[in-house]
């Protein structure tokens, strides 16, 4: 087991979505049609020759020919699998008859009857509703299973294994398949049956202790980025384990939690912890080991500037007409301006509150020192560096409805 103006680019899906069948029993009538539309599964390893384009083709994408079968709902599943459909593979979400997957529900607001949540994180993808609490449910999973390259589901450990769905389950009629397991805590220990949400697991990895204003509360981040960093650790264990496939010729279970993620994403935090025994503190927006590296309050809003080293420490004292604080013996390296940090910020502040941030950007521009303003939504949007990179996309949705979404962040 592994352990694992807007710029717009216009793009019609056809098929996109499919609201899941509240009259099906064991699955939707046009479910059975794709499962036998899929190819069968060829000998050793590798995506199957059988759904892959034909040689010299154009605009041909990494994962052309490759068939995920997506049992995951809510966000870390659906955000990996919803990047893998970006690379070209053809993924099924499997969805509950009637309700479908939970997010369906959470708005407003609401493109047409679809939560825009929803739709955020399960574009390319088809979708069918299957009710696997029914004999014929399960059959249909296995035939799509077989036809797949790819089984990625976030069930609590053994719920599957019950309805015969398991890894062994698969593994007996599709030893090819690379199935992906994810979960709240992992396949053992004390807790493994209890549920995953991102913000239980940001609070019991220690993310919502460093996170807030220093001597504040504990905060959540503004986005699941627990959930986030849990679907991008899916999604480069999937790619692996398909490349393993090609190595081997035979499948294998992969293990992806929520807990063990976002403990991995600690990073230097959990090092320092480890190594030094340090307990971490909350920062705010700056930084415990790197200082000036936060954003100061402006005129009219706020700048955030990071002085990763000494030459460049020296310039933001420039840029500020503060020669005197770059000579100053107390602020000389990152270690003495770490340990003198309260009146060096407070210096630095007393600063940028004299100018407007647009000001400050103007005089900050080919520094060389990493700068940004805060941004809200609209000023996010409408930057000219994402209307030149295409950051956003606008898709056709089955319901004739236009809506608009985050890019892919990568280009091939």
């Amino acid at each position: 087991m592994l352990r694992a103006g807007l710029g717009r680019r216009s793009r019609c899906c056809g098929g996109l979505w499919r609201s899941p069948c509240p009259e099906a029993a064991g699955g939707c009538a046009r479910a059975l049609s794709a499962a036998s539309a899929f190819p069968s599964p060829g000998s050793g390893g590798g995506a199957r020759s059988g759904g892959a384009p034909p040689a010299g083709a154009s605009n041909v994408k990494p994962l052309d020919g490759v068939k995920i079968l997506d049992l995951t709902r809510v966000l870390a599943g659906p955000f990996a699998t919803m990047n893998l459909g970006d690379l070209g593979a053809e993924v099924i979400k499997v969805e509950r008859p009637g309700a479908g997957d939970d997010t369906r529900a959470w708005g407003p607001p609401f493109v047409g009857t679809e939560s825009v949540y929803f739709l955020s994180v399960n574009r390319n993808k088809k979708s069918i509703a299957i009710n696997m609490k029914d004999s014929k449910g399960v059959k249909l999973i296995k035939e799509l299973a077989a036809a797949s390259d790819v089984f990625v589901e976030n069930f609590v450990p053994g719920k599957l294994a019950e309805m015969g769905l398991g890894y062994e389950d698969i593994k007996k009629i599709a030893p090819h398949i690379v199935y992906c397991s994810i979960t709240g805590y992992g396949q053992t220990g004390p807790v493994v049956q209890r549920g995953g949400y991102d913000s239980i697991a940001a609070a019991v990895s220690g993310l919502m202790h460093i996170t807030g204003h220093e001597d504040g509360e504990p905060v959540r981040p503004g986005v699941a980025m627990t959930d986030l960093a849990t679907g991008l650790y899916t999604y480069g264990a999937v790619m692996a384990g398909l490349l393993q496939r090609y190595k081997t010729g035979k499948g294998l279970h992969i293990d992806c939690n929520l807990l063990s993620t976002q403990v991995a994403c600690l990073t230097h935090v959990a090092a320092n912890y480890l190594n030094c025994k340090i307990e971490p503190k909350r920062w705010g927006t700056a930084h415990g080991s790197i200082v000036p590296y936060q954003a100061f309050k402006t005129k009219d809003g706020y700048i955030v500037v990071g002085a990763g080293n000494d030459h460049q420490f020296v310039t933001v004292c420039k840029i500020l007409n503060l020669p005197e604080v770059s000579k100053d013996s107390r602020y000389k390296t990152n270690t003495l301006r770490v340990q003198n940090r309260k009146e060096l910020i407070d210096i630095l502040s007393t600063r940028f509150s004299e100018k407007a941030t647009i000001e400050w950007l103007q005089l900050f521009e080919g520094s060389g020192v990493p700068y940004g303003p805060i941004n809200n939504m609209q000023q996010v949007f409408s930057d000219p560096q994402d209307q030149g990179s295409d950051t956003v996309n606008l898709l056709c949705h089955i319901q004739n409805h236009l809506h608009l979404l985050d890019n892919t962040q990568w280009r091939y």
